[in-house]
């Protein structure tokens, strides 16, 4: 049982203004088929932002040919688009409060296809920058809204479990679309893959229309007013346990992206592996992540997500801890690099689903609000990681595997050091 003078639990007290049980009637709903179709359309919208940001990465040189700009110029609209992701949550989040699930997603996936169409035909790098910045924007809102539907309807381990599955789709969406960009390039150009993205994002506006039901009764509403967003901010942030939990989340996307960033040279320059070897490591490493997740499930329901978060993180550091030794002194050549590479990144994988399920589980009654904080989080923290691997570049795995050291070393501490007060409260649903 938990202390009713626990400060957390007071906080979580006060912002209960109805009782829970409704939410709970709603999920009473999504059994059996209807819960494989929530996790399907879930899993589709969440999709789309991997897609968006990889699918057209094999088409930058030719990009950059075409619009006469510099590489540096081409990656601005890789970092636009993570801009607009992650601020655009911020604004996007408590608006989902305000107004409900539904209009936010859709408005959010029909500016997705507009600012496609835009971007296919944008006539300068300058133009495509600002389109692409605003596509992050509005691909913003399906993030946001889709991880707080998961918080309307689930609490603790069922939310967990259904964010394991979703995992499983987005998974193999940045795996699938540097592939799927490459073939489209055999029969288009750049601009082709913006109107697929375009044709994408109006498939899911008509399946979310017709397929998803809207989440947030006006009972549990909160006010729009600008003052009342920044009042649920900095009642999040007042909330140490939470802060916890969001910068765990950050440190440990952070920890993927400092992979992603980093093992496309180390794998093909310094190993020499050639494009396709590189795609079967790479793919290799995401499967096991994958792998990892749908195990999540049976973890969490024996053991909760607290306990397996904690195992998962640490485990991970001790992963990061081998990697580095084993880069730094060359033991065992590119197996000694791979082996504790594959069990860092499936570890790293099993925060994915169980540090939002913790965080969003103490503030369900703002759960756009929370789910905003921790995708930008995620995306400030990652995008800013990312680019340490090439200015730490010294021609080893070395700086990579530091980076990753620190990310999953700094989680693991916060993890030991609150474990107790985390564990003083209940998952169960």
């Amino acid at each position: 049982m938990t202390s009713v003078a626990d400060p957390a639990v007071q906080t979580d007290q006060l912002h209960l203004t109805a009782p829970v049980v409704a939410p709970r009637a709603l999920s009473d709903t999504f059994v059996g088929s209807k819960y494989v179709q929530l996790v399907l359309v879930l899993g589709l919208l969440s999709a789309i932002g991997p897609l968006t940001v990889d699918m057209y990465l094999p088409a930058l040189p030719e990009l950059t040919t075409q619009l006469h700009a510099t590489d540096a110029q081409a990656q601005t609209t890789i970092t636009g688009l993570l801009i607009g992701l992650g601020l655009g949550q911020l604004v996007i989040g408590p608006l989902s409060d305000a107004v409900g699930r539904r209009k936010p997603l859709l408005m959010g996936l029909a500016g997705h296809g507009l600012m496609s169409v835009l971007c296919a035909i944008a006539p300068s790098i300058t133009m495509l920058t600002v389109t692409r910045s605003l596509q992050g924007v509005a691909g913003a809102a399906v993030a946001v809204v889709a991880m707080a539907i998961v918080r309307d309807l689930f609490t603790g381990i069922r939310a967990a479990q259904l964010l394991s599955r979703l995992v499983l789709v987005m998974g193999v969406a940045p795996i699938l679309a540097p592939s799927l960009g490459s073939a489209l390039l055999k029969v288009t150009s750049w601009h082709g893959i913006f109107i697929v993205l375009a044709a994408a994002a109006a498939l899911l506006l008509a399946l979310a229309f017709f397929a998803l039901p809207e989440t947030l009764p006006s009972w549990r509403r909160r006010s729009a007013r600008p003052v009342e967003s920044l009042k649920a901010y900095a009642s999040m942030f007042s909330d140490k346990m939470f802060v916890v939990m969001v910068v765990v989340a950050g440190l440990m996307f952070a920890t993927i992206f400092a992979y992603v960033s980093g093992s496309p040279f180390i794998l093909q320059h310094l190993y020499g592996l050639n494009p396709q070897q590189f795609g079967l490591a790479f793919g290799g490493n995401a499967f096991g992540m994958i792998v990892a997740t749908q195990i999540n499930p049976v973890l969490v329901q024996r053991f909760g997500p607290v306990k397996v978060l904690t195992a998962a993180v640490v485990g991970s550091a001790l992963m990061a801890l081998t990697l580095v030794l084993t880069t730094s002194t060359g033991f065992g050549g590119m197996a000694g690099f791979m082996v504790p590479l594959w069990f860092l990144v499936a570890l790293a994988g099993l925060s994915f689903p169980n540090a939002p399920a913790i965080a969003l589980n103490r503030h369900g009654e703002a759960a756009g609000t929370a789910a905003a904080l921790l995708g930008s989080a995620q995306f400030l923290i990652g995008g800013l990681t990312a680019p340490l691997v090439g200015v730490l570049d010294n021609g080893t795995p070395v700086p990579m595997a530091g980076i990753m050291l620190a990310t999953t070393g700094i989680s693991a501490v916060l993890l030991l050091a609150t474990r107790r007060r985390l564990s003083a409260f209940s998952f169960d649903d």
